[in-house]
């Protein structure tokens, strides 16, 4: 089996059986060994001095109730009942103030905790925004209410009663090659010269290996075939599941047709190795897709190239200087 990816394996049972009795869930809410991690405005809440996701008891949580919008149980970790609050827009000012804490995007905190903090964090995301986005009713236009935990939000006009539950949007990505080289691409959005793997959005009605068809199609003009699943990861922004694929080139004269890219090219292990290009973040599995091409079933081999590479760019830095 291979390794899990950055914010999947959240070291938790959901305890899902306990989401519909509010007298347990009241007692959680108050028992002395229950644990909190905290979102405010879409960031997670953050120890200032540790850096790492900050976990409050009861009473603690008390002392930020003026901020407080609603709990939602994540489930039993470490023998104790754990739950996100939801702070919405609470101040720097306040979190620094009552709990030494203040708030960091998920996407570059990631970088740095380990594979169970980084879980955690995604999943205590996730349903923070996911409750965010479905105050209203879908159907009738009506509030919605929180129920069973936080994991239902029901409508509360009594002629509709419509309840939402968390969605996940499933998206490709897929790592395409011709044997030697990896086809990569970029937004004009993002930081100069990085470059991804493509990706793109599932659509209704077709399966997972037509969606990378189309997308690297869409996207490249690239012809595909022998598309393989490779891994998942839950991705939090706000609220994709990423299913990783490799494919073999059919093709290989690109073109930009559907105008989401702003540049696309085949890249060998030695453009990657020179540091020719930025690559993802290695928490996305982006990278973990272009690690595992390049490895090529030598595990660590992109690490020591660029390791390798690194190395002879300060020498060469170095002796410039004198």
């Amino acid at each position: 089996m291979k390794p899990a990816n950055a914010f999947a394996n959240a070291p938790l049972e959901r305890r899902g059986e306990l989401r519909k009795s509010r007298n347990d869930l009241s007692a959680l809410l108050t028992k002395p060994d229950t644990r909190f991690l905290l979102v405010a405005a879409e960031r997670n809440v953050i120890d200032a001095a540790s850096g790492k996701p900050i976990l409050v008891d009861p009473e603690e949580l008390a002392a930020l109730s003026d901020g407080l919008t609603h709990s939602i149980m994540l489930g039993e970790y470490q023998g104790s009942a754990l739950f996100v609050a939801d702070l919405d827009n609470a101040s720097d000012e306040l979190l620094a103030s009552t709990l030494g804490a203040r708030t960091e995007n998920l996407r570059t905190l990631g970088l740095r905790l380990s594979p169970e903090q980084a879980s955690l964090a995604a999943y205590a995301r996730a349903m923070v925004l996911w409750d965010r986005r479905h105050r209203y009713c879908g159907r009738c236009g009506g509030a919605t209410a929180s129920d069973e935990a936080g994991h239902v939000r029901r409508c509360i006009n009594a002629d509709c009663g419509n309840a939402m539950f968390p969605r996940v949007d499933p998206a490709i990505i897929v790592l395409v090659s011709d044997g030697e080289r990896a086809l990569l691409g970029r937004q004009a959005s993002w930081d100069p010269n990085r470059y991804s793997t493509l990706a793109g959005f599932v659509e209704p009605g077709e399966s997972l290996e037509e969606a990378v068809a189309r997308e690297v199609r869409e996207e490249s003009a690239i012809e595909v075939e022998m598309v393989d699943y490779h891994s998942s990861q839950p991705w939090p922004f706000p609220s994709s599941l990423m299913l990783g694929f490799v494919a073999r080139a059919r093709t290989t004269s690109i073109q930009l047709l559907d105008g989401e890219l702003e540049h696309a090219d085949w890249f060998s292990r030695n453009d990657i190795a020179s540091r020719r290009i930025h690559l993802p973040f290695p928490v996305s599995i982006s990278y973990r897709l272009i690690e595992d091409w390049y490895d090529g079933g030598e595990p660590g081999r992109m690490r020591a190239d660029l390791d390798h590479s690194d190395a002879q760019t300060l020498k060469h830095d170095r002796d410039q200087t004198g």
